[in-house]
């Protein structure tokens, strides 16, 4: 592939997003280029195997009614559907999956590589290149510029990624995965307003440390309802889930504990600070420490006088 062609459009990160909006141009006709840091894990579950629930289901509906690609690739790779809020009327029930990760990613990069006009570029995007006040390409880690009409960023919590486990504070996107850095100078650059999303990621459990005799079955819906109006029925193996709840002496080590979490530790404050820093320059780094400083009685009125 020429990677120093013109584009249309060029949209960075492969994840749910990137994967609608690379398709939705291509669909359109426009000469599209997906930007990700690794080919193998577009269309990553990262946080919850599951697609829908309560209001996304409508939503991944909606997604499928413009042609979008979620609900046909949850349809071939959903393990369990559930229609939720059975016992209550149909304006607040929500079509829920759950998905085997492995099988969501072979049908999203397989609906990827079957677009037209679609290609897809495995490297880092580290910046912008602008024409007057117009993103009108990117900059990849090794140097090369890629032109396009339009640049869209679907880079999630990857953009200047920080990932928190109790006191280690680790740069990254997601295990394994490193973050977008280099993308954030140059918004600055546009003066755009900068904010930090939070995501959370459930532990992984051994499934052969688990009792599952304990735990109370689940079971799909005996008629799986598919996602997509494209999708005849599922034809997929289903299986039942298992449901646990938490205990007095599980509360009691969460209350314990709460000092070593980054949340109620500080660590995520003393991190943003440094990296609201890293993007002033040294005199105005230090005008607004003190500035700041003068107006803190001790240090949770100084990261409270932070969001003033």
């Amino acid at each position: 592939m020429q990677t120093e062609k013109h584009y249309n459009v060029i949209v960075v990160g492969g994840g749910h997003a990137g994967c609608e909006a690379c398709t939705a141009a291509a669909r359109t006709g426009a000469e599209t280029l997906l930007v990700t840091h690794n080919v193998n894990t577009v269309g990553e579950m990262s946080c919850n195997p599951a697609i829908g629930g309560l209001g996304k289901g409508h939503l991944v509906r909606e997604i499928d009614a413009l042609d979008g690609l979620m609900g046909r690739v949850i349809d071939k790779a959903g393990i369990q559907f559930r229609m939720l809020n059975m016992s209550k009327g149909p304006a607040v029930r929500g079509p829920r999956a759950q998905a085997d990760r492995e099988l969501y990613r072979k049908y999203m990069l397989e609906a990827l590589k079957e677009q037209k006009n679609l290609d897809i570029l495995e490297a880092a995007a580290e910046g912008l290149v602008f024409d007057g006040s117009r993103a009108a390409g990117v900059i990849l880690s090794d140097g090369r510029k890629i032109s396009a009409d339009a640049v869209v960023l679907t880079t999630g919590t990857f953009l200047n990624g920080v990932m928190f486990t109790g006191h280690q504070a680790t740069v990254g996107g997601r295990v394994g995965d490193v973050s977008c850095t280099g993308i954030t100078p140059y918004l600055n650059r546009c003066r755009l307003r900068l904010g930090r999303l939070k995501t959370g990621t459930p532990a992984r459990l051994d499934g052969k440390t688990i009792n599952w005799d304990i735990l109370d079955v689940q079971h799909g819906d005996a008629c799986p309802q598919p996602f997509s109006y494209l999708t005849d029925r599922i034809t997929n193996p289903q299986i039942d889930c298992r449901v646990t709840h938490t205990n007095p002496e599980t509360h009691k080590i969460i209350r314990d504990n709460f000092n070593k979490c980054a949340l109620f530790s500080g660590l995520t404050k003393m991190w943003v600070l440094r990296r609201v820093l890293m993007q002033m320059g040294m005199t105005d780094g230090m005008e607004f420490l003190l500035d700041k400083l003068k107006q803190s009685k001790d240090n949770q009125d100084f990261f409270n006088n932070m969001n003033s």
